[in-house]
């Protein structure tokens, strides 16, 4: 990823093309590199957006509260920066809050300027940034710092797959603050700089007598790894905002709109030669998928989201011949590549996400199916596995699969197949597909005759070939039109791509509703 101080030196910002909205020359300079450094909360903003484009708005309002000596203070803007500009010559709206101001503490003209800034990008059909960085509620403003809050919740929730709508957290971010966040579509956390809680250290310390810091409790990779909160851990401030700026350019302004495709040097008529090498012949041998997807999807293209938690299955965002599309894939190179309760958390919102914003699904499929045991069971894997097939069944976008090698029972189904409404549906000669392995298989079937065999191995071995033949291979499904065609690997790129072009327009309403009754 470029720094972001290069961006600024070296490319041209996009404008548009009326003049009239055309940033003035500017003189390119010698910029310091500040990757590493902590920006004030304004300079945020002018990172985050192409140069002089971004327009501050309530830059008067202040706080009216009285107690506490607060009558006394006046605050301009009230401790955030709020406006709107452009990123790649599109207008994204924006606040930034400012920890030297009232330590960036939400008060009630702090949350309504943010809850304003949220309805107008909502009502114009843009997405909204969020740089949040505040101590949590303005405790001299009471009742009216709670309800702030409470209104950016809603404005979060209405808008909630209407616009994209981006989390970056530079700094502390605790109490009733943290919702607002994991409302949002995406949360970029900065290694060892900013944290989130609903509780402290000191609460925790006094309610549960535990002993816990700030990082252990919140931080960056607790929640990039364990907790699942973060989308994405990055190493400094300026990382981050480019890092929004690059997760915008794959998505539309709004969910009525369609995402910007990019023409690039990587054909579509490109043969993945390296897939034969990349993925072993053997089932049970692990390899790591995201090298089948960068090997599949426009070179350089793919941006995994959630690459530090639930790594056995990857998902994230790519283009396929120029197109930007969601990326579901298993992953034997971890736990065997099988679905567990966080992978299918893990799934389930993203497939959700690219449903609402229109981003076509392209599955890679390599799973055992669900992990089994008591922990499993107890901790709900059945709901949380539920989810995953709500979500592919829910999703209306164009949804491509292919299998690499195995596909078994369950997973089978919830992956991308055709019974939970795949549109276009292909997989690799040696693909298997069948209730479960044809080891477990035989040991069920043949359980009595393997006793009584002269060599139970031997004969083990002939049985499991035989089954494989007559039912785990992908001309039963093929025959059944439960796939689309057979692929040799190196084809997959080339097919993936025609059948994307096929369905690019894809069409499909689904009945009425409030809203889906998703397991918990």
């Amino acid at each position: 990823m470029e720094s972001g101080m290069t961006r600024a030196k070296e490319s041209p910002k996009a404008a548009k093309a009326d003049a009239t909205f055309a940033a003035p020359p500017k003189v390119q300079v010698a910029a310091p590199d500040l990757r590493g450094a902590e920006l004030t909360a304004r300079a945020r903003l002018e990172q985050l957006f192409d140069t002089g484009t971004f327009t501050e708005i309530d830059a008067a309002v202040h706080h009216r509260a009285k107690n506490f000596g607060m009558a006394d203070k006046n605050i301009p803007g009230d401790g955030v920066v709020c406006g709107f500009g452009e990123i790649e010559g599109r207008t994204v709206y924006a606040y930034s809050q400012d920890r030297t101001v009232l330590g960036g503490s939400l008060g009630e003209a702090h949350g309504a300027k943010i809850a304003k800034i949220t309805e107008l990008a909502g009502k114009a059909g843009c997405p909204v940034v969020g740089i949040n960085d505040s101590g949590g509620a303005r405790i001299q403003e009471g009742v009216e710092a709670l309800a702030s809050y409470g209104e950016i919740f809603r404005r979060n929730v209405r808008f909630s797959g209407v616009i994209p709508q981006i989390s970056l957290l530079m700094g502390p971010c605790a109490g009733g603050a943290v919702y607002s966040p994991a409302l949002t579509d995406f949360v970029v956390m900065v290694d060892k700089k900013s944290y989130m809680f609903v509780t402290g250290p000191k609460v925790v310390r006094a309610v549960t007598s535990e002993d816990v810091d700030t990082e252990t409790l919140g931080g960056g990779r607790v929640h990039a790894e364990t907790s699942g909160v973060a989308h994405f851990l990055v190493k400094s401030e300026v990382e981050g905002l480019e890092l929004a700026r690059q997760i915008l350019s794959y998505l539309p302004q709004n969910n009525c709109d369609t995402a910007p495709t990019r023409g690039g040097e990587d054909p579509v008529t490109r043969r993945c030669e390296e897939l034969t090498r990349i993925v072993p012949a053997q089932s049970n041998r692990p390899y790591d998928v995201a090298d089948v997807v960068k090997s599949v999807m426009d070179q350089g293209s793919f941006l995994e989201v959630h690459a530090r938690w639930a790594q056995n299955v990857r998902v994230g965002l790519a283009r396929l011949g120029g197109h930007p599309v969601g990326i579901i894939a298993n992953n034997p190179g971890m736990l065997a590549g099988v679905l567990d309760i966080d992978a299918s958390r893990k799934a389930a919102r993203f497939i959700r996400f690219c449903n609402a914003f229109g981003l076509p699904i392209v599955s890679f499929v390599d799973v055992p199916g669900f992990l089994p045991g008591k922990e499993q069971e107890h901790h709900g894997i059945i709901d949380h596995g539920a989810k995953l097939a709500f979500a592919y069944c829910e999703a209306t976008v164009p949804k491509l699969a292919v299998i690499l090698r195995k596909s078994y029972g369950g997973a089978y189904i919830v992956m991308s197949s055709k019974h939970v409404g795949g549109d276009y549906n292909l997989a690799w000669p040696s693909a298997e597909i069948a209730v479960m392995g044809a080891a477990g298989a035989v040991e069920i079937l043949y359980g009595k005759e393997l006793k009584g065999a002269s060599d139970p191995k031997q004969r083990g071995a002939e049985l499991s070939a035989e089954y494989n033949t007559n039912f785990a291979n992908p001309s039963i499904a093929a025959a059944r039109g439960f796939l689309d065609a057979v692929v040799e690997p190196a084809d997959t790129r080339i097919m993936l791509y025609r059948g994307l072009r096929a369905m690019i327009g894809k069409r499909e309403e689904l009945p009425y509703k409030k809203n889906g009754n998703i397991p918990t």
